[in-house]
């Protein structure tokens, strides 16, 4: 199948799976316990999903791209007439850019956390809701790029890891915009707004990196390097959401200060350790990715 009309289809599929469950605390009274282990399943995930999936791939596409760069200059060199040239030059290896563009993936995550957290300190009440509804947008597109260069890949076994990591990371994402904003006051039909912009970020993306890096080069060889960079940079970012946001999140609890203020509205925030069943849950999220790239075998 075409890629163009994959990254199509799987993009309504998400934007569609997405807005729906979003819609679930709405209509529905949703146990915070269960969304919590959604969400502790999708941190790890996304943790699996880039260091045995993305990474490994990415490294791979730019190993190709350098051992074609490499055999190209040689063959040239050799048919040179040239004497005084060297015919062991080689082209500088990629352990520089895979670096980089793990790094950049990280640091513009980190960036927009803390833009977030400075513009939510300055929110008047009729923005209530905005600054974290573009802090998931951004991290979606995020999201939305990881899947498009996934796509460019033409190899299933990605494809169908990051798309489950993906969206099984935005649905608990859904369902909390919504809550943080009921609990906000806005108008149903705001929050429904605000929902279609998170919904839509990440569909988009994709479908934008994905003709972006196809016609990034003429060349087999350009598109390779392109995609490799691309991917290496989703699983920085991957990496920043699961360990930096997520995780300190759900291990994070509110607790009255003491026995003696149940009743108070003053609360502190304590840090827990995750239980048994949380632990495990997180190992089984990290551990599916691999399985998974060892039952979809593909070239």
């Amino acid at each position: 199948m075409d890629g163009g009309l994959i990254v199509t289809l799987v993009s309504i599929a998400m934007f569609a799976g997405t807005f729906l469950l979003g819609f679930i605390p709405l209509f529905f009274k949703l146990s915070e316990r269960r969304l919590q282990f959604v969400t502790i399943l999708g941190a790890g995930l996304l943790c699996g999903t880039a260091m045995a999936v993305v990474i490994p791939e990415g490294m791979d596409l730019l190993g190709e791209t350098w051992r074609a760069s490499c055999s190209d200059l040689t063959s040239s060199l050799n048919a040179s007439d040239n004497k005084h040239v060297n015919s062991t030059v080689t082209t500088p290896s990629p352990k520089f850019f895979i670096g980089l563009a793990l790094t950049l993936g990280f640091i513009l995550m980190f960036v927009v956390d803390q833009i977030g957290s400075y513009l939510s300190t300055r929110e008047h009440k009729n923005q209530v809701g905005i600054t974290a509804t573009l802090g998931l947008v951004i991290h979606a597109a995020a999201d939305g790029f990881a899947l498009g260069a996934a796509v460019a890949t033409d190899k299933v076994t990605v494809q169908v890891i990051v798309f489950c990591a993906v969206i099984l990371h935005k649905a608990p994402a859904a369902c909390g915009l919504v809550s943080f904003l009921m609990h906000a006051g806005l108008q149903k039909k705001y929050i429904q707004g605000h929902l279609l912009a998170f919904s839509a970020a990440a569909p988009i993306l994709a479908i934008t990196s994905y003709f972006i890096l196809r016609a990034s080069g003429s060349s087999t060889q350009s598109q390779f390097s392109a995609t490799g960079v691309g991917m290496l940079f989703s699983a920085g970012t991957f990496l920043y959401v699961a360990t930096v946001h997520i995780l300190p999140e759900v291990s994070r609890t509110t607790k009255p200060s003491s026995e003696h203020q149940q009743l108070s509205e003053d609360k502190d925030t304590h840090q827990r350790q995750l239980g048994l069943l949380e632990s495990l849950t997180l190992i089984a999220g990290m551990g599916l990715p691999l399985l998974l790239a060892l039952g979809l075998n593909d070239n």
